[in-house]
């Protein structure tokens, strides 16, 4: 098709779609020439593509959305990136307080939460997670709240409609809890709906929530939404986290603390 035609809206924001999607980025003036429209008219079709969640708007143009791969099960991911998830868990370990109740959630990162909490520490844990209850069940000095519900096999984990049951029963100081991808504009999102319905109950039983994750999650959207950034008080990452997306977060009001 000549790029001086003039394109149904439909269309052109269809082929802007296709645009992003194979060119990983593309520009305001650029695409105004393309299609023979003003510049105006170019910004108004991002912000739709953006608000549908097709692209990422950025300053002067748009970018591909990094979509999320399926996560392969948890004891394959127990060694991928074990320097930064440890680092991650002992700065996390180091917030909770003697006598507080806390919600450890399921994953590679916060089960490194489990294993640097202190020995000295008198604590209620509530977790669905079965390698934190296997990590920290002959610890003296905690109280095991183990919420029950369908076994996710490739998580170890407690999922569905008796968990969520089960855990609106309790309250926490903090909440830590792992996210399958984080993106600033899309929030919070997961790959597997029952997962994800059952951390929509746990994100609400504490005044603070703390999610842990590490730069691969970043910057990236996967297909069912957990909650929008904002649900988090606080982010605990690596360094090497794109920058970009850690200062999103704070000018969000979010606390970012990289390790």
């Amino acid at each position: 098709m000549d790029k001086n035609e003039t394109f149904i809206k439909e269309e052109r924001q269809g082929r802007i779609r296709v645009m992003v999607e194979e060119q990983g980025r593309v520009f305001v003036p650029e695409l105004s020439d393309y299609f023979n429209v003003s510049e105006a008219t170019i910004r108004r079709d991002l912000e739709k593509l953006d608000g549908q969640g097709w692209i990422q708007r950025t300053h002067g143009g748009a970018v591909r959305v990094e979509r999320a791969t399926k996560e392969p099960p948890m004891l394959q991911r127990i060694d991928e990136r074990r320097d930064e998830k440890q680092r991650i868990g002992q700065m996390a370990a180091t917030l909770v307080k003697n006598g507080e109740t806390i919600f450890l959630g399921s994953g590679t990162t916060v089960l490194e939460i489990a294993r640097h909490l202190p020995e000295s520490l008198s604590l209620t844990v509530i977790t669905n997670s079965l390698p934190v209850v296997n990590e920290l069940a002959e610890r003296s000095g905690i109280e095991m709240i183990v919420i029950g519900g369908m076994l996710r096999q490739s998580e170890l984990s407690m999922v569905g409609h008796i968990a969520e049951q089960a855990v609106r029963e309790f309250r926490a100081d903090r909440v830590f809890m792992g996210m399958r991808a984080i993106d600033a504009r899309h929030g919070f999102t997961n790959d597997y709906l029952p997962e994800t319905m059952t951390d929509r109950a746990f994100l609400n039983i504490a005044p603070k929530v703390i999610v842990v994750a590490d730069h691969d999650k970043f910057g990236k959207v996967s297909s069912v939404l957990v909650g929008p950034v904002k649900v988090a008080h606080m982010v605990i990452t690596d360094k090497i986290s794109p920058q970009e997306c850690v200062n999103e977060l704070q000018e969000m009001g979010i606390e970012v603390l990289q390790v």
